[in-house]
C-alpha cells in the first residue's frame, strides 16, 4: 500500500502537521514523517523530491511557516500531488505570507493548498486522493464523512 510523505521546514511546524499523522493514522495509512527545510537543507529537498516516488509514497503533504517555500520547491521536483499546509509560524506576518506563497504557484507547478494551519484538511484530502484508486480507503471515507453528518444531526437535536 502506498504511504503519505510529510514534510515541514522545522520541528516548531510539528503540533500543527501532527493533525495531519493523526487523521491519516485513523484511516490505517502510512505516513513518512521529515523534516526538510527549503533554505537550510536544500541538498535534503532535492533529493526528497526527486525521489519519495521511489519510496512508494503517492502523496507529499508539506508544511512552512514564513516564506513557505517548502511545498512549491518539493512539487517542481517531484512527479506526486503536494499538498502545502501553510503554517502561521512566529516569523509569519499573520500567516498570510506562508498562504500566499503556497497559494501563488506558477502554472505548470500545482501545489493543493489547505487553510492557515490546515493539516487535518491536508490529511483528509490526501487519504481522498489514495482512495481514488483504493476501495478499502474509499469506504474509511464514506465513513468518516457519515459520522459527520452523524454529528451535526445529533447536535442540531440538543438545541431543540
Amino acid at each position: 500500500m502506498s504511504k503519505i510523505g510529510i514534510i515541514m521546514g522545522s520541528t516548531s511546524d510539528m503540533p500543527v502537521m501532527q493533525e495531519a499523522i493523526d487523521i491519516l493514522a485513523s484511516f490505517g495509512i502510512e505516513t513518512e514523517v521529515d523534516i526538510v527545510s527549503a533554505h537550510r537543507t536544500p541538498d535534503k529537498l532535492f533529493d526528497y523530491g526527486k525521489n519519495a516516488h521511489n519510496r512508494d509514497i503517492a502523496v507529499i503533504i508539506a508544511g512552512a511557516g514564513g516564506a513557505a517555500h517548502l511545498p512549491g520547491m518539493i512539487a517542481s521536483l517531484s512527479p506526486l500531488p503536494v499538498i502545502g499546509v501553510p503554517v502561521k509560524s512566529s516569523n509569519s506576518i499573520d500567516g498570510w505570507d506562508s498562504v500566499l506563497s503556497i497559494l501563488q504557484m506558477p502554472g505548470g507547478v500545482p501545489v493543493a493548498t489547505v487553510a492557515l494551519n490546515g493539516a487535518k484538511n491536508a490529511g483528509i484530502l490526501a487519504a481522498q486522493i489514495l482512495g481514488s484508486s483504493d476501495l478499502k480507503i474509499l469506504q474509511k471515507i464514506v465513513d468518516y464523512k457519515e459520522g459527520l453528518k452523524q454529528k451535526v444531526i445529533e447536535g442540531a437535536k440538543k438545541i431543540k
